[in-house]
């Protein structure tokens, strides 16, 4: 049995690489989402006593200060409509990345 060390290497240098773009793209969406004035508030849920859960009152505390920080944007809308555009590019760039990578697998075998 031999090991073709030179392989081995481009799959991990290609996962690597797509592992850190994925994050990045993914990262600066949500901070373009942000600033966009669009911020993502998640309803709370409920777990078991392990996992402490936001209160409803927490969760409109947040939902309101989310609100008071877009209207404080400094950005005007055009540039609120680009950051939302530019973010969901990011968006579709992770997403591209994710599916050539399951294509890669199931048809380059």
């Amino acid at each position: 049995m031999t090991i073709h060390w030179d392989s081995f290497v481009q799959v991990f240098i290609a996962a690597f690489v797509s592992a850190v773009l994925v994050v990045g793209f993914y990262s600066l969406g949500l901070r373009l989402l942000v600033r966009a004035g669009r911020a993502p508030v998640v309803a709370p849920a409920e777990f078991t006593d392990a996992i402490t859960v936001i209160s409803e009152k927490e969760a409109r505390r947040a939902e309101k200060a989310a609100a008071k920080a877009a209207k404080r944007s400094p950005l005007t809308d055009g540039q609120k409509r680009l950051a939302l555009v530019t973010a969901y590019v990011c968006f579709a760039v992770c997403a591209a990345a994710v599916l050539g990578g399951l294509l890669l697998i199931l048809f380059n075998h």
